[in-house]
């Protein structure tokens, strides 16, 4: 089954390797029993299903959770049971592939214009005598 990030970007689920683990928190004696923490671990240096754009912007975003062979490993443990967990996991690795997948829109560098520049002056010399009006003045 494929797991839907963009039009035309799906992963394979074969793709992904979800371990579970002790989770901390919240779930009282039952915490320490069970492995409700989700382990999700995506291969994104060799998948197939990323584009080169992408693949090279997806690493440059996970940051620190990306091993030295380019594996991604997201540890999910906000909820009580290991299938919300398992979502969890899964849905912030599509979010980080959808925010990689973005491109970015190219800022023309400008300048502001003559008159832009003074009414900034303008402003700043309205503000100072306004300043300048509230100081105590000795008469001599």
């Amino acid at each position: 089954m494929a797991i839907m990030i963009l039009p035309g970007l799906s992963l394979a689920e074969s793709e992904l390797e979800v371990s579970y683990i002790l989770a901390s928190g919240p779930g009282g004696q039952n915490v320490n029993k069970v492995a409700t923490a989700a382990q999700l671990r995506f291969d994104a240096a060799l998948s197939p299903s990323l584009p080169e754009r992408v693949r090279v912007r997806l690493l440059e975003i996970a940051g620190s959770r990306v091993t030295r062979n380019g594996v991604i490993v997201i540890t999910a443990r906000r909820f009580r049971t290991q299938q919300r967990n398992r979502e969890d996991a899964i849905e912030r690795l599509a979010e980080m592939i959808r925010e990689a997948a973005h491109r970015p829109t190219f800022r023309v560098a400008t300048r502001p214009g003559r008159a832009a520049r003074q009414r900034r002056l303008d402003g700043k010399a309205h503000r100072a005598g306004i300043k300048r009006n509230r100081s105590v003045r000795s008469d001599d």
